[in-house]
Order: C-alpha cells, then sequence, then structure tokens
C-alpha cells in the first residue's frame, strides 16, 4: 500500500509528580500465524465513530487524501479512518447507510453474486458511545430504532463466536482484507491485512486473537486506512462510505 509521508521530584514522597504518559497511539503491527496486519482500536472512552461519503453539497471524497484535504484543520481530531461497506461504480452504497442520523439506504438482503451477498452479510452501527456488529437479518429482527451511523457490508467474518459457515480454516482465496469487531468492552476493533489473507485465517484473527464474538468484513482489495500519527494515507482505487474514529473532546478543567 502506499503511504504519504518521571519528571522532577519534590522533597517528600508524598510530593513526588509525575508526568502522565502519553496515551497510544490507537493503530500498531501485529502478526496472525504468516500474516503481518495492522490493527486499530477505537475506545468509547477516548474516541466517537461516524462514517461519511462526502460534503454534504458533493459527490462522495472516493479516497481518504480528499478526506483528509477537506477536513482542513479538523483533520488533528481525526484518530484514524477506514473505508468501511459496499458500493456502487459512483461510490454511494448498495446497502444500509445512515450518516449523522440520516438514512440514506435501506438495509438489503437481497441474493446476489459477491462477497456482500455470500450470506449471512451484516451491519456496523451506533449511537453515542455504543457500538455494534450485528448479522442484516438481526439487524432487521431487533433494531427499531434508527443509530446515528450504519454502514452495511458483507459477509460476517464471526457470528456469535463462531466462523461464517462459508468459511474453511485457511481457503484458497487471499486477499488484502479490513474488518471491524466489537469485543465485550465494547471497543471497535479495526483490522488491515498487509498482505493477501484468507477469509477464514482473517476471521479466525477475531475470534481468536480480539475476541470479537461477532465481526464484519468491510472491503477487500481496496481496503484502506488513514493513520495520522504515522502519516499513513493509503491510496489505490476509489472507495465508497469511509468510517471515521475521532478523539472525544476533553473537557476543559
Amino acid at each position: 500500500m502506499a503511504a504519504l509521508t518521571l519528571v522532577g521530584c519534590g522533597r517528600g514522597r508524598d510530593t513526588a509528580s509525575a508526568q502522565e504518559a502519553p496515551p497510544q497511539p490507537p493503530c500498531s503491527s501485529a502478526k496472525f500465524e504468516d500474516v503481518p496486519l495492522t490493527h486499530c482500536i477505537a475506545d468509547p472512552a477516548q474516541h466517537t465513530v461516524r462514517v461519511v461519503l462526502g460534503p454534504s453539497d458533493g459527490s462522495p471524497y472516493r479516497s481518504l487524501s480528499e478526506l483528509a484535504v477537506s477536513l482542513g484543520e479538523k483533520a488533528e481530531r481525526v484518530a484514524f479512518a477506514v473505508n468501511g461497506g459496499m458500493f456502487d461504480a459512483e461510490g454511494m452504497p448498495i446497502g444500509y447507510y445512515v450518516e449523522n442520523g440520516e438514512r440514506r439506504h435501506t438495509l438489503n438482503r437481497n441474493e446476489g453474486w459477491g462477497n456482500f451477498h455470500l450470506q449471512p452479510n451484516g451491519v456496523f452501527y451506533g449511537s453515542g458511545g455504543t457500538w455494534v456488529v450485528r448479522t442484516s437479518d438481526d439487524f432487521a429482527a431487533k433494531v427499531d430504532k434508527r443509530p446515528e451511523f450504519g454502514t452495511q457490508s458483507g459477509p460476517m467474518l464471526v457470528i456469535e463466536g463462531r466462523l461464517h459457515p462459508r468459511f474453511d480454516e485457511d481457503g484458497p482465496s487471499r486477499k488484502l482484507r479490513n474488518g471491524v469487531g466489537v469485543d465485550k468492552k465494547g471497543r471497535a476493533h479495526f483490522v488491515i491485512s498487509e498482505a493477501p489473507i484468507s477469509f477464514g485465517k482473517f476471521a479466525r484473527y477475531f475470534r481468536d486473537e480480539l475476541k470479537t464474538p461477532n465481526a464484519l468484513f468491510l472491503d477487500g482489495s481496496v481496503s484502506s486506512l488513514w493513520d495520522p500519527h504515522t502519516g499513513r494515507v493509503d491510496g489505490g482505487p476509489p472507495l465508497g462510505p469511509l468510517i471515521v474514529v475521532e478523539k472525544r473532546h476533553k473537557a476543559k478543567p
């Protein structure tokens, strides 16, 4: 992938002071079996999550660099961003999509070809600091209040602690992939492979290493990451929906 370029103590123990350790960057390198990965964590205590297509009065951004440029000074709020959700040739979502509480596309449970229609597919959605991954059928049956954000993709990687029923442990189809899963603490784990990986191995990383009972495939060969901490902004083919993780505003003392 392409990339852009103890403090002083007082006399007494009770007066000692220590500089607060800087927060850990949200994204770090990882490896599962033989495949290098980048693993980014969105923590509800530190971050907010939103999805975006493009400016309110324009066409989809189609790239993370366009998003970065459009944000201007607000880009400093971004912890990281990834692409997430299936889309058409114009970059518009073909499945459930809600941005800032406005539904832009309804849930899509149609039969068809390709990864998106490898049932069950699913939805990553949330409001406030509560983020969830569900199968599309489960979403339709149990979610009756529109979330602040939502994006549909597929297939599911992990469903209630089990691999997608169509996956082998380590099948022959290997491509770059990215996905998201939510752990029992409510943290969203975003993972992008830095080398081709099978669906089964990718899903097992979410299940066995990250302990996410449900995880969703977001995209394949176009998988992209913007990591401001390292200056990484992936380029490549045009994208669709983007998932933006931003730092929470800290209350002034």
